[in-house]
């Protein structure tokens, strides 16, 4: 029973997805684009449960090099208690200030597009990243629940929420409470991760496409059941990613 009420809630954040957000990833996507055309990154950023995304875009089966994932151990969780812990990661991704650090180990430029994922849209780490990526005359993407965002107060010093910072905004369409299934007056089953993976896994097939459009040739990680391509076609393609990212490393 309530795993057909979980099917039946996703399918209409899946659909709301659909008819209302095309035009936003549409927009995400030529941002990108530009950015990678004219020798520029993508970004990916988010902490807590939105790194899954960041981890998923690249290296994945069907992405390119042109994206690159920030990811800061400390903003996920390797287990649930102790060191390296969700109360941790918790603290850390709401404490404002924390992520400069982390930010200071790459090289941006205003070419470059920042995706940021975060479904309430107020923790410190994201707001932190979108103000870092702004100042620096980035693009910004904000992925984020329009839903929570209108009732939903800030908590960052700058009086800013995530959606408040992007050049370009889509909505997870999922509800403030991200679960969908009440149970005993409980809402469980979460909605928001199944939402931005779709989403980006569109935004990705609306960046090769684009990029196919303007005659910009590019190599996609593939599987090996692909037979289309080499055995040596992966190996380039993580070349391509060191030669585009090793120079923004420091």
């Amino acid at each position: 029973m309530s795993a057909e009420a979980y099917f039946a809630e996703a399918q209409k954040v899946y659909d709301r997805i659909r008819s209302t957000q095309l035009g936003s990833i549409r927009s995400a996507a030529q941002c990108g684009v530009d950015s990678i055309t004219r020798g520029g990154l993508v970004h990916l950023f988010g902490s807590g449960h939105s790194v899954i995304p960041v981890m998923d875009v690249f290296p994945r089966y069907g992405s390119f090099a042109g994206f690159l994932p920030l990811l800061d151990a400390r903003l996920m969780w390797t287990q649930v208690l102790g060191s390296g812990g969700v109360r941790e990661l918790l603290r850390l991704e709401r404490t404002e200030g924390y992520v400069s650090t982390f930010l200071s180990n790459f090289r941006f430029e205003a070419v470059d597009t920042m995706v940021v994922y975060s479904h309430g849209g107020l923790n410190a780490a994201g707001i932190d990243v979108a103000l870092h990526a702004k100042s620096l005359g980035l693009k910004v993407v904000a992925v984020t629940s329009l839903a929570n965002a209108a009732i939903a107060k800030p908590t960052h010093s700058s009086g800013k929420k995530l959606a408040d910072l992007g050049d370009v905004v889509i909505d997870n369409c999922c509800p403030p409470q991200d679960s969908l299934v009440p149970v005993g007056g409980i809402p469980v089953a979460a909605s928001s991760t199944f939402a931005v993976i779709t989403i980006s896994m569109a935004l990705v097939a609306e960046m090769a496409a684009e990029l196919d459009r303007r005659g910009v040739r590019f190599r996609a990680f593939v599987s090996p059941n692909v037979t289309s391509v080499g055995p040596e076609n992966n190996r380039l393609v993580f070349d391509e990613y060191m030669a585009k990212v090793a120079p923004r490393l420091r």
